[in-house]
């Protein structure tokens, strides 16, 4: 004796009514989908100008700002002609490492600063004006707090950050005594 299971055309007919999602439940479903996605996507905006602000360019300022310290200490403490204002340095028409300059980005002082473009290479500037296509900005300022001591403060900030928000710089100092 064989044991079936039959179905009647009514139980039939309810599963195949029951077998899948209509058209009109998936469009609600992505509908549904769609607005929440749309309610995180300024999150994703966000990330993005912070990544590239906080991330990126703020390394970038660091290490430009580095380059130009390694730069002024590579020279002797009484230099006072070195241009440190071109790469490689020249050995006349600079100040060296006299004291002066201005760490104010917004206050540059003439020979105390130098401009990069975006992929740092120097662009050539007369004075304190800002050269079209710069940007980054470096700044240094050179005193003597103590006998035979220099401090030397180099900041570096961008032309103009992405998004909203404070636009990154970068601030180093550092000391030179005499006779190094």
């Amino acid at each position: 004796m064989t044991v079936g299971h039959t179905l009647d055309a009514g139980h039939k007919a309810r599963l195949r009514s029951e077998a899948g999602l209509s058209l009109l439940e998936v469009v609600i479903a992505l509908s549904i989908l769609l607005v929440l996605s749309l309610g995180i996507l300024p999150l994703g905006v966000l990330a993005i100008a912070r990544t590239e602000n906080e991330g990126h360019l703020a390394a970038r300022t660091t290490e430009y700002s580095q380059d130009k310290m390694e730069q002024l200490l590579s020279l002797a403490y009484n230099d006072a002609v070195t241009d440190t204002r071109v790469f490689p340095s020249a050995t006349t028409g600079g100040t060296g490492l006299a004291v002066g300059g201005s760490s104010d980005p917004n206050a540059p002082a003439a020979s105390y600063v130098d401009y990069l473009d975006l992929a740092g290479n120097l662009v050539p500037s007369v004075g304190t004006a800002a050269p079209a296509g710069w940007f980054y900005k470096r700044v240094w300022q050179i005193t003597s707090p103590f006998t035979n001591i220099k401090q030397v403060a180099v900041t570096t900030i961008v032309a103009r950050g992405f998004g909203h928000g404070r636009t990154p710089q970068a601030t180093l100092v550092a000391l030179k005594s005499l006779p190094f």
